[in-house]
């Protein structure tokens, strides 16, 4: 048995950050992951064109701000080589390859009782750890929706975090299925290649340049949500128009309180709106069945297709992992407490990276989290 202060799962940014603020207050960590790297969303998983949707004032982890001359949106790359000097700025050395199968806390001893695998040799290691930090995030594994006859279809059909770039796709239809920034951007990807590209828009999203949602977030902390989004909400009808009668609706709530209330974030358009007005992406209602490389859509339109690249998210799997007697998770496997409570748990159990506002609740989590911690045990030391 292994006896630590705290115990980290996940090196993606939240646990990095987590680890950073630790390291400030000298606190003793360890931090564990499943994949051989560190942040192995940005690396393996995602589309080849992706930069950070918002502007790197909002986007840096806690303590290394970006420099002054990198670009105002952060390529994927340029991301990565971030997250790499970070991890060397704060000396931090993630135990890779190593599995998380249980977790659950011990009342006698006070202590989180961490059993954990070696992806490669398949030993068992197991962790006692004062406090434990969750840190594996929203983005765990792809989800791709239950449709009726999709065993059937006779083309590729992957999930997005499998899509680099439209290059093999040339000639070909091509059905994107969800319609946020992923779903948009692979939408105009594919289309840039020369596929024929079509895209499910079933929820009622907003369209925003990056240029507006970096002044609606700069004005929020100045004057009232309320007020920026109805200021974003007109610019956006002035930039791009009715689209209602290209089938794609607005949402009720502004673009700021939607994702302040339900995590759902507004779509930063790259060129795909320009596309779908011109004809080029075609857009289509939610799906009721395939049938071979047939899809059937709401409202009884059908087309053949040749691929369908499914932009439907990721799911938690923090519940598989996390005996949860208190019933701290939900069945989505996200915190039950709402923003800005959701950090902590009970029992020394903290979660970072929960709170579906990006990078930017990232940084302000794992600053929480480390006080919180410095604050029940500082100073401390292993055991």
């Amino acid at each position: 048995m292994e006896e630590l202060a705290v115990l980290i799962v996940g090196a993606g940014p939240a646990g990095l950050a987590t680890a950073a603020c630790l390291s400030q207050h000298c606190i003793p960590y360890l931090l564990v992951e499943r994949e051989d790297c560190s942040a192995s969303l940005w690396r393996n998983r995602a589309y080849d064109r992706l930069k950070l949707h918002l502007a790197k004032e909002f986007c840096a982890l806690p303590h290394m701000p970006y420099s002054a001359d990198a670009p105002t949106y952060i390529p994927k790359q340029e991301f990565v080589n971030y997250i790499d000097r970070y991890i060397e700025c704060f000396g931090i050395e993630p135990r890779y390859r190593t599995s998380v199968e249980s977790a659950a806390h011990d009342e006698g001893s006070g202590r989180w009782t961490v059993v954990a695998c070696d992806t490669v040799t398949g030993a068992e290691t197991r962790y006692a750890a004062r406090f434990l930090v969750v840190a594996t995030g929203e983005n765990g594994v792809g989800s791709i929706p239950a449709i009726a006859g999709l065993e059937s279809f006779t083309g590729q059909a992957i999930h997005s975090s499998a899509y680099k770039n439209g290059s093999s796709y040339a000639g070909k239809k091509v059905l994107v299925v969800g319609s946020g920034n992923s779903g948009m951007e692979i939408a105009y990807d594919l289309a840039s290649h020369g596929a024929d590209t079509s895209i499910v828009v079933r929820s009622p999203v907003h369209i925003m340049t990056k240029e507006l949602m970096r002044l609606g977030m700069t004005l929020a902390q100045y004057t009232s949500v309320t007020i920026v989004d109805t200021l974003l909400v007109t610019m956006a009808k002035f930039i791009f128009g009715d689209l209602s009668r290209h089938g794609i609706m607005r949402p009720k709530l502004g673009p700021l309180l939607l994702k302040y209330q339900t995590g759902r974030s507004s779509v930063i358009d790259v060129g795909t709106v320009k596309l779908i007005k011109e004809g080029i992406v075609k857009v289509f209602k939610g799906i009721s069945k395939i049938v071979g490389n047939k899809v059937e859509f709401e409202g009884g339109k059908e087309s053949s297709f040749d691929a369908i690249v499914f932009a439907t998210g990721y799911k938690s799997t923090t519940n598989s992992s996390l005996k949860d007697d208190k019933s701290m998770l939900n069945n989505d496997g996200f915190p039950k407490k709402d923003y800005p409570d959701h950090w902590k748990g009970e029992d020394g159990l903290y979660f970072v990276g929960f709170a579906r506002r990006g990078l930017a609740g990232i940084a302000m989590d794992a600053s929480n989290i480390a006080n919180d911690i410095a604050a029940v045990a500082a100073p401390m030391s292993d055991g």
